[in-house]
């Protein structure tokens, strides 16, 4: 992230003089959730009742820690159904919106949509972050080059006023139709109406570069359970969601990753296979090709350094010595209960669900 900012690794520094935009992107909604802030939740004068008896609005104050932010106002009204699979869309959403971005940029500079290659390459770098609701939103740096790439100067029309107006317009437009399903029907899925744009300055006069990869990193290194909104691992079977320590709102999306998940029409999502993300499949941080280095040049220069090192004439001498292997008795122990706490849990959710939910 960072080498596509300043440069390094390979990546000329002339880079952080090129147009450059901080995008934010989310997703649209689904129902009424309760938020965190200084003022009342969601305050209605009228008051009022939704279809299923639940208040219509929240008078309350939360605290940003608090447990209630991000869950819906009424379970039964919130679309889980287009949350799951606006996360199963996600990537061609995106991929929509990149297409889109490069044909407004050539609709605005007056090229032909299908020339835009031969004077300008967009490139970028995004981070998947998960929202109180447990809805995925994109962080994104954007960069346009010259067609060459970050060695080649862009177009003089190339500013970040017209990429933000690109930007703009490709959320607008884009959209992507489910297969239709008899159980579900056909799904039209958009981005959310809430879009940011900030333009990247090397001079202080914006987003410092440091900053945004700064910020980038540490959503990249939280797994789903550090973000509240699902597991680090895969769900095996149904029993596995009654059990999850997720909140209720959460257990309800991976409940709907497991239905949706048997549905033939929805086989390519493979839904329940990702229900611990909630239905989100794609990586937490993708690049396009030119935007950086690669992992494969990395490891190229890793290996070529580490092939011409010095070997010091200093010899070291190591012995080693067998610690041992397994749990200690009381690290086994412990483990033992937590396994019997775990069968205790299935059980116990097994015994509920047979008798009808009751506790």
């Amino acid at each position: 992230m960072r080498a596509g900012l300043i440069g390094g690794k390979n990546i000329p520094t002339n880079v952080r003089h090129r147009p450059r935009l901080f995008v934010t992107l989310t997703a649209p909604s689904f129902g009424p959730v309760h938020r965190a802030g200084d003022d009342r939740c969601r305050p209605r004068r009228d008051g009022g009742t939704c279809e299923h008896g639940r208040p219509l609005g929240c008078a309350a104050v939360h605290a940003s820690g608090s447990p209630v932010v991000g869950q819906p106002l009424c379970t039964d009204c919130y679309d889980y159904t287009a949350h799951v699979l606006w996360h199963g869309h996600a990537g061609k959403l995106w991929d929509r919106f990149v297409i889109g971005v490069r044909r407004h940029l050539a609709t605005s500079a007056g090229l032909v949509q299908s020339r835009f290659a031969d004077h300008a390459r967009l490139s970028f770098a995004r981070v998947a972050e998960y929202q109180k609701r447990a809805a995925v939103h994109i962080h994104a740096v954007v960069r346009l080059d010259g067609p060459s790439g970050p060695s080649d100067e862009p177009p003089v029309w190339g500013t970040a006023d017209r990429i933000a107006g690109a930007v703009r317009a490709s959320v607008k437009r884009v959209l992507v139709r489910t297969p239709y399903s008899p159980a579900v029907g056909e799904v039209t899925l958009r981005w959310g109406t809430q879009i940011d744009t900030r333009p990247l300055h090397t001079d202080g006069d914006g987003s410092a570069d440091d900053a945004v990869a700064a910020y980038v990193a540490k959503y990249v290194t939280k797994g789903a359970s550090e973000t509240g909104a699902g597991t680090d691992h895969k769900l095996s079977t149904c029993d596995d969601i009654n059990t999850a320590a997720v909140t209720g709102h959460v257990r309800t999306l991976m409940r709907t990753c497991w239905n949706l998940g048997g549905l033939p029409e929805y086989a390519p999502l493979h839904l329940r296979a990702w229900a611990h993300t909630l239905g989100y499949r794609g990586h937490i941080l993708t690049k396009s090709r030119a935007y950086s280095t690669t992992y494969a040049a990395l490891r190229a220069e890793r290996a070529h350094h580490v092939g011409h090192a010095e070997i010091p004439g200093t010899a070291v001498e190591r012995t080693w010595r067998y610690s041992g292997s397994g749990h200690t008795p009381g690290a086994a122990l412990i483990a033992a209960g937590i396994a019997e706490d775990l069968a205790g849990s299935r059980e116990l959710a097994r015994e509920t669900a047979a008798n009808g939910g009751d506790a």
